[in-house]
């Protein structure tokens, strides 16, 4: 049984990573705009995802949380967990690696889940305390809000939803995604 699980995992990622880069390909539009410059050793840490424009892996997921660590040679070590269908879902845990690509910035990303393929991945708004940050992507296909805290007040979430909106997001496709601690 956990063969079968670990397969259906293996393939579901695979799937998530062509179309991630089937999308990275075909970017369209002007570049979207980073942050003017990323702290990294700020940036680092649990970062629980608020509302996004989901991938087929976030559509049901509850609990989201995005965990940074820098390692040695300057890639980032992330962890995505998140519970499936619910807050007593099952729970699901992806390791892809973060390689900033362009300093002195540190806002461009590649997210890689699959060597050797990189998904594009850029923080678009980073307030100055690092609490909330907006990661977006060229194809404006994906985001996410994301923060330290679980929660964030509406009048934020509405100002950062009507800044998505702004570099040319289509918010009827966000969700909030359920967070209970």
């Amino acid at each position: 049984m956990k063969m079968i699980t670990k397969g259906r995992r293996i393939c579901g990622l695979m799937v998530w990573v062509v179309v991630m880069s089937i999308s990275a390909c075909s970017s369209s539009g002007q570049p979207l705009a980073t942050v003017e410059y990323v702290d990294l050793d700020r940036f680092m840490g649990s970062w629980y995802v608020i509302a996004n424009i989901p991938t087929f892996l976030e559509k049901d997921a509850y609990n989201a949380v995005e965990t940074y660590e820098q390692d040695a040679d300057g890639s980032i070590e992330t962890t995505f967990t998140y519970r499936k269908g619910g807050f007593d879902g099952a729970r699901k845990k992806y390791t892809p690696r973060g390689f900033v690509g362009d300093d002195p910035s540190n806002a461009v990303w590649g997210m890689r889940f699959i060597w050797p393929i990189k998904a594009d991945y850029r923080i678009i708004y980073l307030d100055k305390d690092y609490s909330v940050t907006v990661i977006g992507r060229n194809k404006r296909d994906y985001v996410w809000i994301m923060a330290r805290e679980p929660h964030i007040d509406d009048e934020l979430f509405r100002q950062l939803t009507s800044f998505i909106e702004s570099v040319g997001y289509d918010t009827d496709k966000m969700r909030t995604v359920p967070q209970q601690w």
